[in-house]
């Protein structure tokens, strides 16, 4: 196999870089997980009085998709700015942005203060939240991916996906610990304000690390490379979204229906679930609290293994045992928390993370392999956050819609079922992308035959 063309990077440096996108996206999305924990425990109640509980919790959950709404507008804007002006500045605009508004949250009047206002700011503030972690991902991964080593991408691009689970874990924990030292009305008055507050120190914390580390040197060369082509020939280059319609839109498709299985089913698996466990199968918000807490620290710890072995066997396999794992889980999934048993509810949701931990490890290398560097901001974020508006923002909702209407997890888990199968057509149609050197990807502007990505692909010989 022919060696690729860019060097690693020193050990030292790529573990820092690793560290400060594993610290943004841990609190980024620790701000977003904890809108969704929020919304399915006590929003109905305090922004939404007067609906019945089912209700409530759907009014609260739509707010909680408006931030998924945000996210393409998100991926859009910092997706072209980051392919222009590189992944470090807006990465740390991203940061500050979603901390900023999490915050905000916390000092929010609640409905039987300032009315109908209440809401209408908290979907305000949902919106921004949104907007923020659609730029967010696409600059953390690419920022490991275009600094790593070739042959172990996957295992070091996956660890900024683990920011996920311990975004997860940090807001269910901090949940879990106040419902457990306070009562429901001193939680409901004012103890859910806390965890919002504390973001204010985390983005401070991630602030700090992000603006430690260098610009990827990947992207450097391509805008050296590019600033040439102005000067010598006076071509100028087209906008990044112009870009990747034009000559990536299949790429595009293929990430779109790549996530469909892997947002669904981790909404339905850890937000979805505080829904169904508190009233379907009548279990305490701490029993399922405290099931998502401990699933989600095994998330976060085969989320590097999954990604070590799409080094090995490729993204595309890997990818397809956790489509065909959360679709064949699905149904055990809702009866073993029908059995009201804490050991039964928790190892269905640490079993589903499992297998959305086999979608989720690779995405990041494989989104990152299909785009040129003058585009690849952009490309993997659209890709990956336009399909979240299909996916993750209604996932809670439809999933809630569902069991009101048929009172059974079964067209829930036909639900799932559907969406892995649209991820398996999706990734099977994909080329596999292990072995592409992103340097060389992006050695000139994307070409409207395909023989760039083809030649890429002949190298794998």
């Amino acid at each position: 196999m022919a060696a690729p063309a860019s060097s690693p990077p020193a050990s030292s440096n790529l573990r820092r870089i690793v560290a400060a996108s594993l610290i943004g996206t841990t609190v980024e999305w620790y701000d977003f997980f904890l809108y969704g924990s929020a919304a399915a425990l006590v929003f109905n109640k305090l922004f939404f009085p007067e609906s019945d509980p089912l209700v409530g919790t759907l009014l609260s959950f739509l707010t909680y998709a408006v931030g998924f709404a945000a996210r393409p507008l998100g991926a859009l804007v910092f997706g072209h700015y980051g392919d222009r002006l590189g992944r470090k500045k807006l990465l740390v605009i991203s940061l500050l942005m979603m901390g900023g508004a999490t915050f905000a949250i916390g000092l929010l009047p609640t409905h039987a203060t300032v009315g109908s206002a209440a809401p209408v700011l908290l979907t305000v503030l949902r919106l921004v939240q949104g907007f923020a972690l659609g730029g967010e991902w696409g600059g953390a991964v690419l920022l490991v991916s275009e600094h790593g080593d070739a042959r172990r991408r996957g295992f070091w691009a996956s660890w900024p996906q683990t920011g996920a689970p311990a975004g997860q874990l940090l807001a269910t924990g901090v949940l879990s610990a106040l419902t457990a030292l306070m009562s429901d009305s001193a939680f409901g008055a004012w103890g859910w304000r806390i965890p919002f507050l504390l973001s204010g120190v985390l983005v401070l914390l991630g602030l700090w690390v992000r603006l430690s580390v260098d610009e990827s040197p990947v992207f450097q060369e391509a805008l050296a490379r590019a600033e040439a082509r102005r000067a010598t020939a006076g071509a100028t280059e087209k906008m990044p979204l112009v870009a990747v319609l034009r000559h990536h839109w299949r790429d595009v498709l293929i990430a779109m229906g790549a996530r469909m299985a892997e947002n669904i089913s981790y909404y339905v698996i850890t937000a979805f679930v505080l829904v169904y466990a508190t009233t379907a199968a009548d279990l305490s918000k701490q029993t399922a609290l405290n099931a998502v807490l401990v699933a989600s620290a095994v998330h976060f710890a085969v989320i590097p293994m999954w990604g070590a072995l799409s080094d090995r066997i490729g993204r595309k396999p890997v990818y397809l045992v956790g489509a065909v794992g959360v679709a064949v889980w699905t149904f055990p999934f809702f009866a073993l928390i029908d059995t009201r048993s804490f050991g039964n509810v928790l190892l269905a949701v640490t079993v589903g993370l499992v297998f959305h931990g086999a979608m989720y490890a690779p995405q990041a290398a494989f989104f990152s392999e299909m785009f040129a560097t003058r585009v690849r901001y952009s490309g993997a974020s659209i890709g990956a956050q336009f399909s979240s508006v299909a996916a993750g923002a209604p996932a809670p909702l439809i999933a809630t819609a569902l069991l009101a209407d048929y009172g059974s997890s079964t067209p829930i888990s036909l639900y799932v079922i559907a969406a892995a199968l649209i991820t398996l057509l999706a990734v099977g149609c994909a080329r596999e992308t292990r072995h592409r050197d992103l340097a060389e990807i992006g050695a000139t502007a994307p070409d409207p035959d395909g023989s760039e990505a083809r030649a890429a692909d002949a190298r794998t010989a």
